[in-house]
Order: C-alpha cells, then structure tokens, then sequence
C-alpha cells in the first residue's frame, strides 16, 4: 500500500510538518508499507484553472507530484488552522486531481496554540466528505505543537505518546481494510465472497 502523508502548510519553518514527520516515521516502523510525505512548500501549485485527470494531462513540472497522487492507495492530512479553517495550499492541491473515491484518510490538525486546531478539523471531515473519500474517525490534534516536537520530528512530550499510537492503530485498521492486498504470484484473492485466481498485468 502506497500512503502519501500531505504536509499541508507552505510555510518555511512550519511547525505543521514536524508531526508530518513523526508520522512517517512512526509509521514506517509499525508497517511493511510505502510511506511518503507530500510537503506542499516544495510544489508551488497555482491556483486552479484545470483538473489534472492523468499524469499526461499535468503540466510537466508537476507530473511527478501527479504521479504520487494518482498512485497513492490512501492519504493523511496533515494542516495548521488558519482563521478557523484548514491549509488553503492543501485544499488547492486536492481540488487539482479527480475524486478519491474509496480512498482512506487521515486528520491531523496542528497549533501552536491550546485547541489544536480542532476547528480545521472539523471541517476537513467535511472536504474528505466531498472527495468521496473515507475518513478514519480518530483524529489527531495537536496543541503546543512547537513544544510536543522538534524540529526533525522527534516527539519531546512523551505523555503524547499515546495519542500518536491511537491515531496510527486506528488509521491502519481502517486503511487496511479498505486498500485490498496486492496478491503474490499464484495466491487467490477473494471478490465478492468468491474466491478467484489473481490476475497480473
């Protein structure tokens, strides 16, 4: 399974990415699977004119970014709040590809300040909604995020230990779940309660 983590602030020093991060870490410890980050202060989108339906419809800088984006099995959202709302950098690069049908995701909200972000969040709920996705119902939100981590996202308060692990247990019940397996040569997989050979392309 391919897992692209969105670190959805374009800022320099976002404090935003540290837990984007700490995620991909955490999760390429606990999984066999494929775990990118997708940082948006690298891909200066423009604002959007045009849907990107195939990697050959992207315009040539950002066919790389649209082959990630086309092959991710399942997505994390990571965003800062801004005025009550998510990464407008994050929502323009979202609304640049085609529904994501089926596909799971992630919250994870971040601040500096007490809440977290909670309200982003919230409304993320509703976007992942609108994309036809499926979101994973535990979401991670973290206040005082510029003292929780450092700057290579090593986590600084352990007591938040724990909510790291929910939130990653939780995502990856769901996302396995619903990604099937790629099958090995010469295993069965089943579709629709039937048992059937596995096809190669």
């Amino acid at each position: 399974m391919r897992i692209e983590i969105i670190s959805g602030s374009p800022r320099p020093n976002s404090v935003t990415h540290r837990v984007a991060l700490h995620i991909q870490r955490a999760l390429k410890q606990r999984t066999g699977h494929e775990i990118g980050i997708i940082n948006l202060r690298k891909w200066n989108l423009p604002p959007l004119r045009s849907v990107f339906v195939s990697v050959e419809h992207a315009p040539e800088e950002f066919k790389p970014l649209a082959e990630r984006m086309f092959a991710a099995d399942a997505f994390i959202l990571v965003s800062p709040e801004y005025n009550g709302s998510y990464s407008p950098a994050m929502k323009n690069l979202l609304d640049h590809f085609p529904k994501q049908h089926h596909k799971p995701f992630g919250i994870i909200t971040a601040s500096p300040g007490p809440l977290g972000g909670i309200r982003a969040s919230q409304q993320m709920q509703l976007l992942i909604n609108a994309l036809f996705g499926v979101a994973s119902p535990y979401l991670l939100v973290v206040s005082g995020v510029d003292k929780r981590f450092d700057a290579d996202g090593i986590l600084l308060d352990k007591s938040f230990e724990n909510n790291v692990h929910n939130f990653v247990t939780e995502y990856m019940w769901l996302a396995e779940n619903l990604v099937p397996p790629v099958p090995l040569k010469g295993e069965l997989r089943v579709s629709n309660h039937k048992i059937i050979p596995a096809v190669y392309k």
